[in-house]
């Protein structure tokens, strides 16, 4: 039996976790402890991967049920149109950036220097953006240099 630190189940107040819906439960699973470092508390039914302070959550899409009627799980069906994405924050971005190419992580670009951060983006095997994110000038008041999206 696993400890309540493993699950993500509040001691008190709230706890926010993010749900995926996936293609294949054991390849995102796989991505989400691999690149993320992240431990596998939960294998299937649903997946749960705890990574640091959050957990994420995985399971297959489907149509609606009591609870959730009028509603279809689905994975994204055009990576080119997002309306949300993981935002993750590191503390060192070379290390990271390193160690998550070594896991087979593929990335949009190198990390840029935005002035107020380092950024950069990845998918997940399903296609959901994933920004990765190093503050950097930000903590002495610097904000992000337009120029950079260049």
């Amino acid at each position: 039996m696993r400890s309540p630190g493993d699950l993500p189940v509040p001691e008190d107040g709230l706890l926010l976790t993010l749900f995926l819906t996936v293609r294949d439960v054991a390849v995102s699973r796989r991505f989400y402890a691999d690149v993320f470092g992240g431990e596998v508390v939960m294998e299937e039914n649903p997946a749960i991967v705890k990574i640091a302070n959050s957990w994420v959550i995985m399971n297959p899409g489907g149509g609606p049920t009591a609870d959730k009627p009028g509603v279809v799980l689905e994975v994204p069906q055009n990576s080119e149109r997002v309306s949300s994405f993981l935002n993750v924050r590191v503390a060192d971005m070379a290390a990271f950036y390193a160690r998550a190419v070594e896991a087979g992580a593929s990335f949009l670009t190198e990390p840029v220097d935005r002035a107020s951060e380092l950024r950069c983006y990845l998918r997940d095997p399903d296609g959901y953006l994933i920004e990765v994110g190093q503050s950097t000038g930000l903590l002495r008041g610097v904000l992000a240099d337009p120029s950079a999206d260049s």
